[in-house]
């Protein structure tokens, strides 16, 4: 496999993604030049296919315990893939041969963090081993772990926390970093987690990477100063606005919630606020945030998000005259590894270019927004194709067509698909995390307020 070189990051792709997508024809998704007035919005709501009740899911005795097994092998590549001492976490791992690797990523770290609040509610580690972990990682992190304004570092050195490669000061992954560090606070009730969490989110200084203006960057680095690249485009970028609001030592004004464009998008008469990016985006932020029957001025962000996946399952179907491995029981393209390296690829339309490779984790972040089409595609992929599944559960990626599979697996993926199931059964993690008063906050400055959805 020709990999690209880890430094090589999956937003640092996305920025190049957006230059190259301004000029691209939009196929059979359309969308609206730049953010549309709140008639606009008006008309996306009553133009929404999908109600509640239509994603309602009642899993057989079966599926729950599929998803159990799944999370599990997920579990463990958060548990066995970190440095027991410090608690980084792995950004990846070859998971068929020893895995001698030493980037952690302090987004893995994040999701790993909520991970073992899972495995403790599951049992599947002991209560005094999941709670040592924890503070033990959030020690190093208080203590140890390389800041600038409280924002990390994207990667660290497993062990020691040094800074890898010329990796930014991300806005993005501590934000990941920092939903996990919030949900063991809620999940473990323990006064010196209950600390040290209070200690990292409260030293993070919003406002310094938003400068002079409403829309935060994404990143600093020491070698040229801010990333010029903003925040200002609908994507996984809710969490770090409603994270920045919710802060009561270096808040983001309410107003930053508006500053970012909202573009629609419509596909065979779906409209959606949508994105060139891949799938992904329509997920991260709502591993944590629970905006289910909530909107703000915008949107029911929630079933925008199952639109915006049904969307992308019928766009995977439209291909299976190209690409014979796609059908309405397999689908799922996102950022992932593939032959050529590491793809930000999606659609629509399409971007890769895409040659047939399947990402387990596209359907596995999607398993609350379509549960019967995102499990339905989950087992057939483990049924028809058993390489694809490892110690820790799906590898990054397949390519039926070509006979290729992944060896590795990466924890972002890994994270996003336990999260979702989690969600999709229990609503554990949108539960525990929602106590957060600085959640509670940054919604409500937001404009979010609860509502009836299926009477509209």
């Amino acid at each position: 496999m020709n990999r690209l070189e880890p430094r090589t990051s999956r937003r640092s792709l996305l920025r190049q993604l957006t230059c190259l997508s301004l000029g691209l024809p939009l196929a059979r998704a359309a969308a609206t030049a730049g953010t549309p007035d709140d008639t606009d919005y008006q008309d996306l709501r009553g133009s929404v296919q999908l109600k509640y009740a239509d994603l309602a899911a009642t899993l057989s005795p079966q599926d729950d315990k599929w998803l159990d097994d799944l999370e599990r092998a997920c579990f463990q590549f958060f548990w066995e893939q970190a440095n027991p001492q410090v608690g980084l976490i792995k950004d990846r791992c070859n998971a068929r041969a020893q895995d001698e690797s030493l980037a952690a990523s302090i987004a893995s770290t994040g999701f790993g963090l909520t991970a073992i609040c899972i495995g403790d509610q599951r049992g599947y580690i002991g209560h005094a081993e999941a709670r040592l972990r924890v503070l033990r990682t959030l020690s190093f992190l208080w203590h140890k772990l390389p800041t600038q304004h409280g924002f990390f570092y994207h990667f660290a050195n497993l062990n020691t926390g040094e800074r890898m490669w010329d990796s930014e000061v991300s806005s993005v992954d501590t934000a990941i970093l920092l939903c996990g560090v919030l949900t063991c606070r809620q999940h473990f009730h323990d006064r010196d987690i209950d600390e040290m969490a209070h200690a990292i989110f409260d030293r993070v200084d919003w406002r310094w990477l938003s400068e002079d203006t409403s829309l935060v960057s994404q990143g600093w680095m020491p070698e040229i100063g801010f990333i010029p690249s903003r925040w200002g485009s609908y994507s996984e970028l809710m969490m770090i606005y409603l994270l920045g609001m919710g802060s009561q030592s270096y808040p983001l004004a309410k107003e930053t919630w508006s500053a970012w464009k909202r573009p629609i998008f419509e596909y065979e008469g779906m409209r959606y606020i949508g994105s060139f990016a891949p799938l992904f985006v329509y997920q991260y932020s709502q591993a944590w945030f629970d905006f289910r029957h909530k909107r703000d001025l915008y949107a029911d962000y929630f079933l925008n998000s199952a639109v915006a996946t049904e969307v992308h399952r019928r766009f995977c179907v439209s291909l299976h005259a190209q690409f014979s491995d796609y059908s309405d029981d397999v689908w799922g393209i996102t950022a992932s590894d593939s032959t050529h390296g590491y793809v930000v690829w999606g659609g629509p339309p399409a971007k890769g270019p895409i040659d047939g490779t399947i990402v387990p984790c596209a359907a596995g972040g999607s398993l609350p927004f379509q549960p019967a089409a995102a499990l339905r595609a989950l087992r057939t992929i483990q049924d028809r194709y058993p390489n694809a599944w490892c110690r820790y559960g799906f590898v990054d990626a397949l390519n039926p067509l070509t006979g290729w599979y992944d060896t590795d697996v990466i924890g972002i993926d890994l994270g996003i698909t336990m999260l979702m199931a989690e969600n999709l059964r229990t609503s554990f993690v949108w539960d525990t995390f929602m106590k957060n008063p600085e959640a509670q906050r940054g919604m409500a400055l937001a404009g979010f307020e609860r509502y009836n959805a299926d009477s509209l």
